[in-house]
């Protein structure tokens, strides 16, 4: 029996950006939602744009504009990524569209957000995991702030809540029948990613001093260390079972474990870790741990992940058909792309059915 994909029957407008909007797009794209993804003639297709077709328009062209409306009031959900201002200078403002459809969901996804000094500036993801202190987190002690790619805001604080955002107007327009105007900024969704450290903070158990903490890499149970061949592993033994059992496998002697919340015997612990993985390969010891509470993972690059058994058993990984692996959901991904002008003929015969 064939059960749709969750999202099936939404339909989104997307106008092609950088970033966030197409990974939030390319979310709903795999949970199911018809998404028609709009782009300026000419311009370069950026990344994550797969699983859905682009179309492009002159958004300075009336009767290009024109067609834009008319998906627009066919649609469940507009995502756009430009400053504020620029959608309204183009007569494709919430105030503007949302005449034609009441229920409309307008997400707006920027990285400082619609109001306050910044809105109109630019940005990137460094900048915005900058501001709301997640950046600092990410440093050792002593050292420098080390960015995560751009995971961290891009996707983990923007694109996230994006699509968390949307999900939940089009759950409320259920219930009352009403869109909705999202404003979605990254600097902000960052920020909500913080709450367990500001909470910590708050409750006297982080420390403002990057580096120094159980988290952060301050804990020496909770850390990455270099092996026999160079490579690495991640260490995550926080609770007191779990590091008993890395003692084992480590080899080192089980009264460690007493004293080890205390930060004093961090640099002797660490030593003593640092120099047991030292004796083997990052993979002799992956092989050893596999099977324990150890804690103990490989560094994985992105070219070595798709072999590991765990993320094989999961199909989380699919051959891109292009010598690399496109990470999917695993629920509800959509095997048929509809070309997009196809996909807007639907919708607005649909929409002069109806009239």
């Amino acid at each position: 029996m064939s059960i749709p994909a969750p999202l099936t029957g939404l339909r989104v407008v997307e106008f092609l950006g950088l970033g966030p909007t197409p990974f939030g797009c390319m979310m709903l794209a795999d949970l199911g939602a018809e998404v028609l993804t709009l782009r300026r003639p000419g311009a370069d297709l950026p990344a994550l744009v797969r699983n859905r077709d682009t179309l492009e328009v002159d958004l300075k062209n009336g009767a290009s504009l024109q067609q834009v409306r008319g998906a627009i009031a066919a649609a469940d959900v507009v995502v756009e990524g430009f400053r504020p201002g620029v959608m309204e200078r183009l007569g494709l403002g919430p105030e503007d569209v949302r005449a034609d459809n009441q229920g409309l969901v307008y997400a707006r996804m920027t990285g400082w957000g619609q109001s306050g000094p910044l809105a109109r500036t630019a940005g990137h993801d460094i900048n915005y995991i900058a501001l709301s202190g997640a950046l600092h987190s990410a440093t050792r002690r002593g050292g420098v702030p080390t960015p995560p790619a751009n995971l961290l805001g891009d996707f983990g604080g923007g694109a996230m809540y994006l699509v968390t955002a949307v999900l939940s107007a089009v759950y409320e327009r259920g219930r009352t029948g009403r869109g909705a105007v999202l404003d979605v900024g990254i600097l902000d969704g960052t920020t909500y990613l913080t709450s367990m450290l500001q909470e910590y903070r708050s409750a006297g158990r982080w420390s403002d001093e990057a580096g120094t903490n159980r988290l952060d890499t301050g804990a020496p149970y909770y850390d990455v260390y270099r092996c026999a061949d160079g490579k690495f592993v991640a260490v995550g033994a926080l609770e007191d079972p779990f590091f008993a059992v890395l003692l084992e496998v480590l080899g080192l002697e089980p009264e460690l474990v007493d004293g080890r919340a205390d930060p004093e015997s961090w640099p002797a612990l660490r030593e003593r870790i640092a120099a047991a993985v030292l004796t083997r390969t990052r993979d002799e010891w992956a092989e050893v741990a596999a099977p324990t509470d150890a804690c103990l993972t490989p560094v994985l690059g992105l070219a070595e992940a798709p072999a590991d058994s765990q993320v094989r058993a999961r199909g989380i990984l699919a051959d891109d058909g292009r010598g690399g692996w496109t990470p999917r959901v695993p629920i509800g991904y959509r095997t048929t792309v509809v070309p997009a002008q196809e996909l807007l003929d639907s919708w607005t015969a649909e929409a002069d059915a109806g009239r």
